[in-house]
């Protein structure tokens, strides 16, 4: 990793830093310009920082499955409700494609990105060929860790901020709970498909800077930890789904702070462990 890759890993780092601080004048900034800040700097962190580890074709490839097979499972489901359940998007997320927010669809691409890469560090495969057992393993972990993600943060953006609409409400605070298995298959699918990809691929040496590594690690952490800033919102005391069910405000914000530091934290503090405890045993300097 050279010293302008770095520049532009951290720089995303710090942007995505600011774009969830940006969630506490959610009353003052325009909502689109949230969503932007919050969708841009993952994605761009992604490309530099696929394109170190799997050059160019690599990170495209990941990109191709990653936005096409969640663009193409978006579709589906907002004209039959498979796999995640029913619902449409305002326009708040800006412009669309066959209904669905681009903006969204690359929201995919940074995290879902960077769930992959935690789950190479806490498996300890960074350096090891994609083969056997790790073609199956490493999709179901990155899945895992991506999935904290998304239940961490869908009932904010759809039942507080009305983003997207559930059209029949559901069990976790206005979301369906097909929202979560749904999106637990796509995006094993996806990763799937990337590792099978690998598997064809020669094993290439690891990036042995730690930044490099961290940096991913610290990202995730942030889009966890920010969820915490949610608490300190003025907020209404109750709000109602569409279908008219009342929630605690409180109790929306509650659950997706745990959902953060009991799942999303850990991720990140395991990855973290994992990445100190390779100072030893492999030659990442």
């Amino acid at each position: 990793m050279n010293r302008l890759q770095a520049i532009v890993l951290w720089g995303m780092v710090l942007l995505y830093a600011v774009a969830r601080y940006s969630q506490l004048y959610a009353d003052r900034l325009p909502t689109l310009l949230i969503v932007l800040l919050h969708v841009a700097p993952p994605a761009i962190f992604a490309i530099a920082h696929g394109g170190v580890f799997y050059r160019a074709k690599g990170v495209t490839i990941f990109a191709a499955f990653c936005l096409g097979i969640g663009g193409l499972a978006e579709i589906m489901s907002l004209r039959t409700g498979f796999p995640f359940g029913h619902y449409y998007f305002r326009e708040v997320m800006g412009p669309k494609v066959f209904e669905v927010p681009i903006l969204l669809v690359l929201a995919y691409l940074g995290i879902g990105y960077v769930s992959w890469v935690l789950a190479l560090i806490i498996l300890g495969y960074i350096d090891k060929p994609m083969t056997g057992v790790r073609v199956f393993a490493l999709p179901l972990l990155a899945a895992l860790i991506m999935l904290a993600w998304d239940w961490s943060m869908d009932p904010t953006w759809s039942t507080l901020d009305r983003v997207w609409i559930w059209e029949q409400g559901g069990a976790y605070f206005g979301v369906p709970l097909s929202n979560f298995a749904g999106w637990f298959v796509v995006a094993y699918i996806y990763y799937l498909a990337f590792a099978l990809y690998c598997r064809t691929q020669k094993c290439v040496p690891a990036p042995r800077s730690r930044n490099y590594w961290w940096c991913a690690i610290l990202l995730y952490a942030t889009c966890g930890l920010g969820n915490l800033l949610l608490l300190r919102l003025p907020t209404a005391p109750v709000v109602a789904d569409v279908t008219g069910k009342q929630w605690y405000t409180s109790d929306i914000f509650g659950g997706c702070a745990l959902v953060s530091l009991l799942l999303m934290t850990p991720f990140a503090v395991l990855a973290a462990f994992r990445l100190m405890e390779s100072r030893s045993a492999n030659p990442i300097a």
